[in-house]
């Protein structure tokens, strides 16, 4: 009997319609030739209003039927139409399968008025073999598969991309300095105050539409990238009406149920910011208790609806979002340490810095998304209104342990609290003729960083061996910093296709502005006593210092003081206006086709410090460049399948705000300074790709890249030794480098081998680069930092659709990379005996488990383990000895070692 139906079910997909009888009409349409359910097909009822539009899983439902006998109309472009008879009789349920066949003839003309669909892994593949360039793009349709929770998670699936600190994307492993980053064709902010960088890990991904990567240059695109130009696309007009709730939950197993020490925020604290508790209003907040609670979990909320109306032939959609995690995190016992030079003569190894901390995350994301798009009659126009907000904070405390460079016991203590705010706002327009496509974009960003009373005390032994006490007053620190960055912009585009007979040539020209300032401001203060006279307890130096400074007895003019210390050389404002033009070819001839295009750009980078720290002395520095980039991406399709492409182009890396500027900042984790450099140069890059691109049908990928680049004055992370022990890190310009190396993406189901319900994901990469430094640097040539020689990313998903169930399975391993420059101390780098070592990442293998099950047409549960192997997390150092007698080792120096633990994750959505 089983076998019986399942000969009626082929049998009824082999010609396209499976009747069914149904008062609610509901059913799932596929491809008759590759099974591959259709995302955005259109079911409409004969002679009435009644449609419905096939979702990401390509099921539909019509609600709402009289009874008796309809005919639905199935419509696909690309497809040929199905009519479906179908008898719809109260109280019966069934589904209707549809197999659509594909239209082979050559139509001569198309009027389709509908939105362009980029969500899909088809649609994505498809988007990568028609473009010009070099590119790699991840769909939320993969996203959704796969349950990354924000964009920095989603990004590291595309290949040749790795993550520093779960958050900073580097791409072809140059680091994050070297990437641009766009969110709905406008520019971000620098989500840090330190670095060129932004936080991928600020957009959660049920935000994103697509997610693209172009790695060639190319005209219509700013110049400023080398490693990957990062375009994230957040969702638009939506294809149904409805509205979801979803409650989850994630379990840290070395965190969940565990003691967490804590020091008491704000009463806004759960929401992502601080409500003035640790304003700089005097009197300031003295509680510097420290508490101790279990968190149970982490938890995670979050509401979307998206909705459709016709206005008088009009489509306008609405896509709103909002989203809330509040998460846990404790590394214990986490050691963090710093070695020198190691001492050859007693063969042991020489601190820098020595300590064990245990640190205690609790972190805070509250998001928001609002999109509206308005559709033309004819579909040729189309406005869009786009709105991201995110809202971060991170409440950190630190106990270190450890021992200091001059062998001093050392006890300290970090209270830390940072709070950040984005937001990306776009309103575009699209608008199409006959021969002419015109587009433009006004964008507005903001993005602002605040770390209110960050408070940070340390003891030691240094007046008593053993016994630990405040040495001087200036180990007792409170600090406030205030980041502000806006950016204003726009951009305008036009592409006229040409007809010159049987040549179709398309000339694009656009012109691009963007006006960017920043504002920062940092103001510190010292806890101070006169030793000669003072009404303190005989040994308040000994006493337990939250104790201390928490009792008002002991703060006074006679007493505990607090002073400002002036250095209003670290505070500075910055201006930057970059104005730019294209000219961009597009030339078919046969099989081949050439991009080539030249951009122009004038960028003008004003920095504003103070000259002195005890009063305002405002001085202008400008960086002014003009520049001309070529670009050259040509395309030679062999057939329909098979296709390669060869670029080059030119781009620049220019320094930051920050990079320039003297401010100096204090990294507790580095337990050193940071400082900017003022003589930084532009550098300049080479970029050449050559790819081999198979698509072995819709939604397949198969790439072969080789790549190459050449910098001239590449900006590198290194550091001075000031007083023979104490760290500067700054910025510096080597001479040259070279980056290169080979990418393998593939994305194929595996139904060649008899598994049509598997997926298979893979994407690796190799990569070498060598940094080269003048001649007697004490520097030595190396490989860049971050640059890891290998990475790895696969996934296999299994989907049940009769089950309603989706598995996936997902492994990741980056090799080992530079983190921290090391460098000679010696008279040259050649010195081996005298040189710091390099810290370096060590390779981890990442495993991520995920399920999701549906149950009916509202319910939906997400099961997720996310480093299911909790392996440690390795930096270390690796010293070349040579002793007296010429014998060589290495010897392996671990700098910093943690458990990050295992994170076990359930959702619940429900779908109205």
């Amino acid at each position: 009997m089983k076998m019986n139906k399942r000969i009626i079910v082929a049998a009824c997909l082999a010609v396209g319609c499976l009747q069914t009888w149904a008062q609610q009409i509901k059913g799932i349409v596929s491809d008759a030739k590759t099974q591959e359910t259709l995302i955005g097909a259109v079911i409409s009822v004969e002679d009435s209003n009644l449609k419905a539009i096939t979702d990401m899983e390509g099921c539909f439902a019509l609600d709402g039927l009289k009874s008796g006998k309809h005919t639905l109309l199935i419509n696909y472009i690309g497809y040929k139409t199905c009519q479906l008879q179908v008898d719809a009789q109260k109280g019966n349920t069934q589904v209707v399968k549809v197999a659509l066949s594909p239209d082979e003839q050559q139509l001569k003309e198309v009027t389709v008025t509908a939105v362009e669909r980029k969500n899909t892994d088809a649609a994505m593949v498809q988007m990568a073999k028609q473009s010009a360039l070099v590119m790699n793009n991840v769909s939320a349709q993969e996203i959704s598969r796969t349950q990354d929770t924000n964009a920095g998670e989603v990004i590291r699936r595309v290949p040749g991309v790795s993550l520093i600190d779960d958050k900073f994307v580097m791409v072809r492993g140059l680091s994050q300095r070297y990437n641009n980053v766009w969110v709905n064709g406008g520019a971000v902010p620098s989500s840090e105050a330190d670095s060129r960088a932004f936080s991928f890990d600020i957009i959660p991904s049920s935000q994103i539409d697509n997610l693209t990567i172009v790695k060639s240059p190319s005209a219509e695109y700013p110049a400023d990238y080398s490693g990957g130009f990062i375009i994230v696309n957040t969702k638009e007009i939506p294809t149904s009406n409805g509205f979801s709730l979803m409650l989850g939950g994630n379990w840290n197993t070395s965190t969940a149920m565990k003691d967490f020490s804590y020091y008491k925020g704000s009463a806004t604290d759960f929401l992502g910011f601080d409500n003035g508790k640790r304003s700089m209003d005097m009197p300031f907040n003295y509680d510097w208790a420290v508490k101790s609670k279990k968190p149970f979990g982490d938890l995670k909320l979050a509401a979307s609806m998206n909705h459709r109306w016709n206005l008088n032939g009009r489509t306008l959609g609405l896509l709103a979002a909002i989203n809330y995690t509040n998460e846990y995190r404790t590394y214990e016992n986490m050691e963090n340490n710093l070695f020198g030079i190691y001492d050859a003569v007693n063969n042991k190894p020489n601190y820098l810095r020595y300590s064990v901390d245990d640190q205690y995350n609790n972190n805070v994301r509250l998001g928001a998304m609002v999109n509206l798009t308005l559709l033309s009659r004819n579909g040729k126009h189309k406005y869009q209104l786009k709105n991201i907000f995110n809202q971060l904070a991170t409440s950190r405390y630190t106990w270190r342990d450890g021992v200091s460079a001059q062998s001093d016991m050392e006890r300290s203590a970090e209270y830390y609290y940072r709070s950040r705010t984005t937001y990306n706002g776009q309103l575009t327009g699209k608008h199409s003729f006959t021969d002419d496509t015109f587009d433009w974009n006004i964008g507005y960003a903001y993005a602002n960083r605040r770390l209110p009373d960050r408070k940070r005390y340390m003891v030691n032994d240094a007046l008593e061996t053993g016994v630990f006490a405040l040495s001087t007053g200036n180990d007792v620190k409170r600090e406030w910093t205030a980041l502000d960055e806006h950016i204003a912009s726009v951009a305008l585009n036009e592409k006229h296709h040409f007809t010159l007979g049987s040549w179709e040539p398309d000339l694009m020209a656009g012109t691009y502005g963007e006006y960017r300032t920043r504002a920062y401001e940092a103001h510190e203060f010292y806890y101070q006593w006169n030793p000669g006279n003072n009404t303190l307890p005989s040994d308040f130096q000994y006493m337990d210092v939250p104790t201390l400074l928490g009792n008002p007895d002991n703060l006074g003019d006679n007493k505990l003081y607090l002073f400002e210390q002036l250095q209003m050389r670290n505070n500075y404002r910055g201006h930057n206006i970059l104005g730019a033009g294209y000219l961009n070819m597009m030339l078919p001839f046969g099989k081949v086709t050439v991009n080539a295009g030249l951009r122009f750009e004038h960028n003008d980078m004003e920095l504003i410090s103070n000259t002195r720290d005890n009063e305002k002395s405002e001085q202008s520095r400008h960086y002014r460049t003009n520049d001309l980039f070529p670009s050259l991406n040509a395309t030679y399709r062999m057939n329909d399948i098979h296709q390669v492409r060869l670029s080059y182009g030119q781009s620049i890396n220019r320094p930051e705000f920050r990079e320039v500027a003297s401010s100096v900042y204090y990294d507790f984790d580095l337990a050193s300074d940071v400082q900017g450099n003022t003589e930084l140069n532009n550098c300049y890059i080479d970029n050449i790709d050559l790819r081999y691109e198979i698509y072995p049908s819709r939604g397949e990928l198969i790439s072969l890249a080789l790549f190459y680049k050449h910098f001239d004055s590449p900006i590198e992370w290194t550091y001075t030794v000031a007083g023979g022990t104490n760290l500067i890190y700054s910025y510096k310009n080597a001479r040259s480098a070279n980056n290169y190396g080979i990418e393998l993406d593939i994305r194929k189901n595996l139904a060649f081998i008899g598994l049509p319900d598997f997926n298979l994901s893979f994407n690796g990469a190799l990569i070498k680069s060598k940094v080269a430094f003048a001649p007697g640097s004490k520097e030595e040539n190396r490989p860049m930092q971050g640059q890891s020689p290998y990475l790895i990313n696969t996934g296999l998903f299994y989907k049940n659709k009769p089950l309603n169930l989706d598995v996936a399975v997902l492994y990741n391993r980056i090799g080992k990379r530079i983190i921290g420059v090391g460098r000679s101390e010696g008279s040259s780098a050649s010195d081996e005996n005298a040189r710091v070592p390099h810290s370096y990442e060590m390779p981890r293998n990442v495993i991520d488990l995920s399920a999701t099950k549906r149950f009916g047409e509202h319910w939906e549960i997400k099961l997720l383990v996310r480093d299911l192997l909790a392996e440690k997390v390795y930096y270390k150092q690796f010293a070349d000895v040579t002793y007296t007698d010429g014998s060589q080792r290495t010897v392996e120096e671990v700098a910093r070692c943690y458990k990050p633990g295992r994170n076990i994750g359930l959702q619940a959505i429900y779908k109205f």
